[in-house]
């Protein structure tokens, strides 16, 4: 009953939030949905997901809409608790799939999305009246869209092998990096951070000695203190790491307390607590990548921040992701071009969509629906310095771009072979 309250609030605040901008609609809504951890250890990260795919919801209904030809409808963003648990996931899945809902979205998570791709695939082949699409916007283990590829899943961000090599465009140039850490969490998307690193240093920075190597639980670890103090001990110069949410928040606020002064370069490093657990000694240390920053050039794009920060004031709530938004853009895109919402005409028509925002584009590949776009590389600094114009989320210090890698130069290629219905 707490559930079904707490989606039935939810939904409550969309609507509220969009009925004074979107024009009635002639159908019921479609609803999207989010299967996240919004509770337990990683709740920020499913709150912070919330914000972004209403904001990107309310963006659609502004204008009216999803347009088909029965009628203008309105998207929803229904929230589902998966706890960070895969079995809680598949639970959730459930009881979307028992509501009527079709569409489902999770990212926080490559074992909780592996999980969800394999249930969606067999309950799309049992029951094909109410077969569901998959929407994954931060799941990154490069077998999502390579062995484990499915024609029910896209993704939106680029994969860990992709953010690596964007990365590493930067550490081939830092020649004051003699050796390197390398830590993650232990599941499938930490393991891959690390098997890649090691590739890559192989084969771009054979020079560079990895000092250490390691993995640790998943949102288990309470004191980083051990950590760091064998970081700090093994003399590198440098540390790697996939981390994400409070695992890397408290990483880097271990750094700090043991007076580890190397840089960290991070999937990660630009959000949700950490910038302000570092303070002053991030700067010029902590290097991020991802497909767009605040700070990026533009006017557009300055722009369409400001827009997310107006509608979400609190510096808590700053955590806007551009291809959380170009997500919702190409559900939208999709379903308007197969003039329904029916799963697999949709699905179809989301192969080799193209969407832009704010000066931003990105193409959904066909061959394995991993999305290709452009990837930054940036570095935390001072609120106010040259290329630093905005913070995150209070702090005081943000992040300046000091590589932006064009779409073209992030393809990989993909092993996927892609069966479809």
């Amino acid at each position: 009953m707490l559930r079904l309250l707490k989606r039935f609030s939810s939904t409550l605040f969309l609507c509220a939030s969009v009925s004074a901008l979107a024009q009635p609609t002639s159908s019921s809504p479609v609803r999207v949905a989010l299967i996240e951890s919004l509770s337990g250890p990683f709740a920020n990260t499913g709150e912070a997901v919330f914000r972004n795919l209403v904001w990107a919801a309310e963006r659609v209904n502004a204008r009216g809409g999803v347009k088909l030809p029965s009628g203008n409808r309105n998207l929803v963003i229904e929230r589902y608790d998966n706890k960070g648990q895969n079995e809680e996931a598949l639970a959730a899945l459930r009881s979307a799939i028992d509501d009527g809902v079709t569409v489902i979205a999770q990212g926080n998570s490559s074992a909780i999305a592996a999980a969800l791709i394999d249930a969606v695939n067999k309950h799309n082949q049992r029951e094909p009246a109410r077969r569901v699409l998959f929407l994954n916007y931060s799941a990154v283990d490069p077998a999502l869209t390579n062995e484990k590829c499915s024609f029910w899943h896209f993704r939106f961000d680029a994969h860990a092998d992709m953010r690596m090599a964007a990365l590493m465009d930067v550490l081939k140039e830092d020649k004051s990096v003699k050796s390197i850490y390398l830590i993650g969490q232990d599941y499938s998307f930490g393991q891959a951070v690390l098997r890649e690193a090691r590739k890559q240093l192989t084969l771009q920075r054979p020079d560079v000695q990895i000092a250490g190597d390691e993995l640790h639980a998943i949102g288990r670890v309470k004191d980083f203190i051990p950590y760091a103090v064998k970081i700090k001990a093994s003399g590198a110069q440098a540390v790697m790491t996939g981390n994400w949410g409070n695992d890397l928040t408290l990483l880097i606020k271990a750094a700090k307390e043991v007076g580890y002064e190397g840089k960290f370069y991070t999937f990660y490093g630009n959000a949700l607590g950490v910038p302000a657990a570092l303070g002053e000694a991030g700067v010029g240390k902590v290097i991020a990548v991802a497909e767009w920053f605040a700070n990026a050039d533009g006017a557009a794009s300055e722009t369409f921040y400001q827009s997310f920060r107006q509608r979400f004031p609190r510096p808590q709530d700053d955590y806007m992701h551009m291809r959380m938004q170009l997500m919702v853009e190409s559900l939208a895109r999709g379903i308007e071009k197969a003039g329904t919402v029916e799963t697999a005409a949709v699905a179809s028509k989301m192969e080799g969509v193209s969407v832009s925002l704010a000066g931003f584009q990105a193409t959904m590949r066909p061959t394995d629906h991993q999305l290709q776009q452009q990837l930054q590389v940036a570095l935390m600094d001072r609120q106010g310095a040259p290329g630093t114009k905005f913070d995150v989320e209070g702090s005081g210090y943000g992040f300046r771009v000091i590589k932006t890698i064009p779409a073209a130069r992030t393809q990989l290629p993909t092993t996927c072979a892609m069966v479809r219905p």
